[in-house]
């Protein structure tokens, strides 16, 4: 089964970026889109309008939380998963208080991944 989300994968590291890529083609998404600093994330949420947003917290140029507040004040509806491998309980606070859709432990797997994207597709399916 083929499912049409538009992704975009936010993430300064190139190796990151590529791993989650495949992941995501192996969850069957066909529309993925990348960006390397929160910055551009902004950017391309705007002009690309994606359903599911993975956003790295630490990056340069504009961290996490400071692009996933300004994707949701400019889409409301876009499930964003903010993506850490320095977890800390603060920035998962302050993540979901700022409306992110999920969070996930890097090193990125398989199943947590997997388990987004059908979360994602089984609620879009019900709000149909």
């Amino acid at each position: 089964m083929v499912n049409n989300l538009s992704v975009l994968i936010c993430d300064d590291s190139m190796l990151i970026r590529k791993k989650l890529r495949s992941t995501l083609e192996k969850c069957k998404c066909e529309t993925i889109y990348e960006a390397e600093n929160g910055v551009q994330a902004v950017e391309k949420a705007k002009e690309l309008n994606p359903d599911v947003i993975f956003l790295d917290i630490v990056m340069p140029d504009k961290d996490g939380i400071t692009a996933l507040k300004e994707i949701k004040a400019i889409n409301p509806d876009v499930k964003v998963i903010m993506a850490s491998s320095v977890g800390t309980s603060d920035h998962l606070k302050e993540a979901l208080s700022n409306g992110a859709y999920d969070f996930i432990q890097k090193p990125i797997s398989l199943d947590s991944v997997a388990h987004i994207i059908e979360k994602v597709l089984k609620e879009g399916n019900e709000n149909v």
